[in-house]
């Protein structure tokens, strides 16, 4: 990578890009609804000021166990959870058993899995556990899936955090790919469990993937976009509506495995779900831009996808080399589909991980291209404009995505080198959020955890970012409304609860 000519190329568009910046957020920030904005300065939860007091020190109290105010936040209302990757929420050992029913074999090195040959799998190649108890082949394979063992400390001298969790999604990747309608019912079961009440998933269908890679790797920039725009919409067109097709599949099987509709329906039928497509940073600009179009046609026309993201590594070479041009397609698509919503991963760098010329604006031009939201914005305080930016933020409704345990594992920034604190006290919102729950073996109510002991957040700042998760979600008005409704009468009844068990 030519990195001077990359630096002169990232200059130039930044320049252009602070030009318009006021007015990109602007029309970023109209897409919010007024109510949605005066809604959010505080905690609006149907409860008396005395009945939340009292469990706000009943809060404080557990908060001094990490154990005890796990027991406390487990029946907590939480929201919704708007940074969450499907494929990453699913737990190791669920791709393992639907691995072992399909009939896959692990692989030779036994980081994988694969379809079978003809003659089945090889006896030590099965997946299985053996006598209830993991195999050390199964256990290894846990391993690979997830970030279990490198958080207990297993090869932590050997991988950074970054590595091991990044490998983990070519590993159960061949088993994702068939598993979306398991996955599905999977994570709303969670979600229930866990108190969330809504999903905006990154979720892909399927049926561009062949499309987004034809594309090739040859060279693109700016100029091309316009002309690029009309034969990839040409090619994008006649697969939107099997795309859809492929999801209403997934979706009635996911429901029909939770015995949804009927009496003996489980609780995650009433977790509400939406989508984001999500486009593919780390490849091939025609590539990249292929994925963008996808992404914003099938938001346009499906209302189940509420939004776009970008996402893979920030730091890979293409990624950041092409950082800039990614912003331009963006913007681009982003005038051509008004409708459609914009969260944006930026800013998930750690302070040592690229060059600082690398770490000066990223989520800047994110917010010069439209996104409506951040994800991550881990570096915010390594941007050269960093207290306009949270102005910015601040003013017209763009929240952060902040996943706590994701950026310790991933990026080594946590406790008072995590720039939470640093966004509230420049008045931006957030939203706590679990980011890949099933990789990082974690849950949100992990994640509350987190933010009350090591960010220092109160009762009061729980029940705002709760709230906050469905008033910055990218759910219809009206769905957005009953959503808020439920949630206000979910702590009303938490509330309630917690003052009458109390001693």
């Amino acid at each position: 990578m030519n990195i001077s000519g990359g630096r002169r190329r990232l200059g130039a568009s930044t320049l252009r890009m602070r030009r318009s910046l006021g007015l990109c957020m602007l029309a970023g920030a109209a897409l919010l609804p007024h109510a949605v904005l005066a809604g959010t300065t505080a905690a609006r939860a149907n409860s008396s000021p005395g009945r939340e007091a009292a469990v706000a020190q009943m809060m404080a109290r557990a908060a001094q166990s990490p154990t005890e105010l796990r027991v406390f936040l487990r029946a907590m209302p939480k929201g919704g959870d708007l940074h969450n990757h499907l494929s990453g929420a699913i737990w190791a050992e669920d791709y393992l058993l639907w691995a072992a029913q399909a009939g896959f074999c692990a692989t030779a090195d036994g980081l994988s899995v694969e379809p079978p040959p003809p003659g089945g799998c090889a006896s030590e190649r099965r997946i299985e556990r053996r006598d209830g108890q993991e195999s050390p082949s199964y256990a290894r394979l846990v391993d690979s899936f997830s970030t279990r063992g490198w958080q207990a400390g297993v090869g932590r001298n050997e991988r950074s955090g970054h590595a091991q969790f990044f490998q983990t999604f070519a590993r159960f990747a061949p088993i994702a790919a068939i598993s979306t309608a398991p996955m599905l019912a999977s994570v709303r079961r969670h979600a229930a469990l866990d108190r969330v009440s809504y999903l905006e998933l990154d979720h892909n269908t399927n049926a561009f993937s062949q499309a987004i890679m034809a594309a090739g790797d040859g060279p693109m920039g700016e100029g091309d976009i316009a002309d690029t725009f009309e034969a990839d919409r040409a090619l994008i067109e006649p697969l939107l509506a099997r795309a859809s097709a492929e999801l209403t599949g997934d979706e009635a099987a996911a429901a029909k495995a939770m015995q949804c509709a009927t009496p003996q329906a489980e609780a995650g039928c009433r977790v509400r779900v939406h989508y984001l497509f999500q486009a593919l940073r780390a490849l091939p600009p025609r590539m990249v831009f292929r994925s963008l179009v996808a992404a914003f046609m099938m938001a346009d026309q499906d209302p189940r996808f509420v939004g776009i993201n970008i996402v893979m590594p920030e730091d890979h070479p293409l990624a950041l080399r092409d950082y800039p041009l990614h912003m331009a397609m963006i913007r681009f698509l982003a005038a051509r589909y008004p409708r459609v919503h914009r969260t944006l991963h930026a800013g998930e760098l750690g302070a040592t991980q690229v060059p600082p010329l690398h770490r000066t604006d990223h989520i800047a031009q994110a917010i010069a291209a439209g996104a409506q939201r951040i994800g991550h914005g881990v570096d915010i305080a390594g941007e050269e404009h960093a207290a306009a930016t949270m102005a910015h933020m601040a003013r017209e409704g763009i929240a952060v995505e902040i996943n706590l345990t994701s950026n310790d594992v991933i990026l080594g920034v946590k406790g008072e080198a995590h720039p939470l604190g640093l966004y509230r006290r420049h008045g931006v919102p957030f939203v706590i959020s679990t980011d890949d729950a099933g990789v990082l073996r974690g849950d949100m109510t992990g994640e509350y955890v987190r933010a009350v002991r090591e960010q220092g957040l109160t009762y009061r700042d729980l029940k705002q970012a709760s709230r906050n998760s469905l008033t910055y979600s990218f759910m219809p008005p009206d769905e957005k409304a009953a959503a808020l409704a439920a949630l206000d009468r979910e702590w009303d009844v938490f509330e309630r609860d917690r003052v009458a068990g109390a001693p």
